[in-house]
């Protein structure tokens, strides 16, 4: 593994809590850039993103800083009191994890829209397909904010017995993704990308690794 494979999350010792977007340890997070398409071709600076990963005793927190220069493809009427089915055919970021660092094709999806809007899902890649468990809860919470030429969301992602909180020193399989615009414009920006031949992030040799530290 090189460095660029590997994104350490920062502990901390409060959790975010209601100041999900603004709290002041994001600061000791190390930034992730999300720079190019799922193909690995460079996307614009207009859509450049940077995601930042840390963790407390209670949940996993994310948090994408987006660079947002064209107009936002969002529902006319979000609702954030339940998960968004679909969410992921607008624009949204998103995070994978696989706890199990042997077993990625076993995974966990996470969402968040400019509105607030949110998803979770649990994922299982098989040789014949990929089963989504549709009802999967993890009672996350999420935030978003849009201000000129910038959107900011952010997700916390509490421990239970599906996401167990780790130990520090362990090493979990992770991606992060967004999408943004519509239509033959639209992009797909990852952190590692998944060179498929068509837009896919749902590829799990192509994730990283979560380094708590």
């Amino acid at each position: 593994m090189t460095n660029g494979d590997v994104i350490e999350a920062i502990h901390s010792p409060l959790d975010l809590g209601k100041d999900l977007l603004d709290h002041t340890n994001w600061t000791k997070a190390r930034p992730i850039k999300l720079t190019r398409y799922w193909s690995g071709d460079q996307a614009p600076l207009g859509r450049h993103t940077e995601a930042r990963i840390l963790w407390s005793d209670q949940a996993l927190f994310v948090r994408f800083d987006c660079n947002q220069t064209e107009p936002l493809i969002v529902s006319s009427s979000p609702q954030t009191l339940k998960k968004t089915i679909g969410l992921w055919e607008r624009d949204v970021c998103e995070i994978f994890v696989a706890p199990d660092p042997d077993n990625p094709n076993r995974y966990f999806e996470f969402e968040v829209a400019p509105t607030g809007e949110w998803l979770d899902l649990a994922i299982h890649v098989t040789k014949t397909g990929r089963e989504t468990d549709w009802g999967f809860h993890s009672d996350m919470t999420a935030a978003a904010r849009v201000t000129k030429e910038r959107v900011l969301v952010a997700m916390r992602i509490p421990w239970d017995d599906w996401i167990h909180r780790p130990n520090r020193g362990e090493r979990w399989r992770v991606n992060l993704f967004r999408c943004v615009g519509q239509g033959e414009d639209r992009g797909y920006l990852t952190w590692r990308p998944t060179r498929t031949a068509q837009p896919n992030f749902h590829v799990p040799e192509a994730f990283g690794w979560l380094r708590f530290a």
